[in-house]
């Protein structure tokens, strides 16, 4: 006979574990996955249980199998090194779809989940010189999606019809957003109704390949 209360008990302790792994909260995680943050705390308090839907949505928030949620880890194993999740690379958008759509994803690159903060993240291809010495030309971008980010941080943008995503510095004047180079020998680009542009993230760090 299946002991209900024992397997609330075992999803609460690995959900505590994995929240500690990434160095998150209930409340974040709560938002990231568009679940009532009510729900989330009856979770880790082992009050209800999650639906299988909702185990798989947070075993690939994780990064981890659906096990790893609802088993019993035995004490006396050593944990393996962990898997990795692969993290999209934006190139071309294609109008009136999500950012993330399968048409916008030109490779993909396989990072350690540990490693990455959380929210739908996705990686940008620095194009030119405009964000040099900050982004050399090549490098490998890493981006949350998000629709804000602070004055002053670099930000991932739609321009062209959005159909391109650029990298820029934001500056606000007033009521004026204005996306900067970091490079001097390139001009600012100022956001207007004749010249529209889209914040879709925040930039996180980037990469080069070899």
């Amino acid at each position: 006979m299946i002991d209900i209360q024992k397997l609330k008990e075992i999803m609460a302790n690995n959900l505590k574990k994995q929240l500690k792994r990434k160095g998150i909260s209930q409340t974040m995680m709560a938002r990231d996955l568009n679940i009532p943050e009510m729900t989330v705390s009856n979770w880790v308090k082992g009050k209800t249980y999650p639906r299988p839907d909702k185990i798989q949505l947070m075993a690939d928030y994780f990064g981890i199998t659906r096990t790893q949620l609802t088993e019993e880890a035995p004490s006396n194993l050593t944990p393996l090194a962990p898997q990795t999740v692969p993290v999209p690379v934006l190139g071309t958008i294609a109008c009136g779809e999500p950012i993330l759509a399968e048409e916008n994803v030109t490779e993909y690159i396989y990072e350690s989940p540990d490693q990455l903060p959380s929210g739908n993240l996705f990686y940008l291809k620095a194009k030119g010189t405009s964000m040099e010495p900050t982004i050399p030309d090549g490098s490998y971008v890493l981006v949350r999606e998000q629709p804000e980010v602070e004055n002053g941080a670099i930000a991932a943008v739609l321009v062209n019809g959005d159909t391109e995503a650029t990298l820029k510095r934001i500056k606000r004047q007033g009521d004026m957003v204005i996306l900067m180079p970091d490079n001097p020998n390139y001009s600012p680009f100022i956001i207007t109704p004749d010249n529209p542009a889209r914040v879709i993230g925040q930039a996180i760090q980037f990469t080069q390949k070899l």
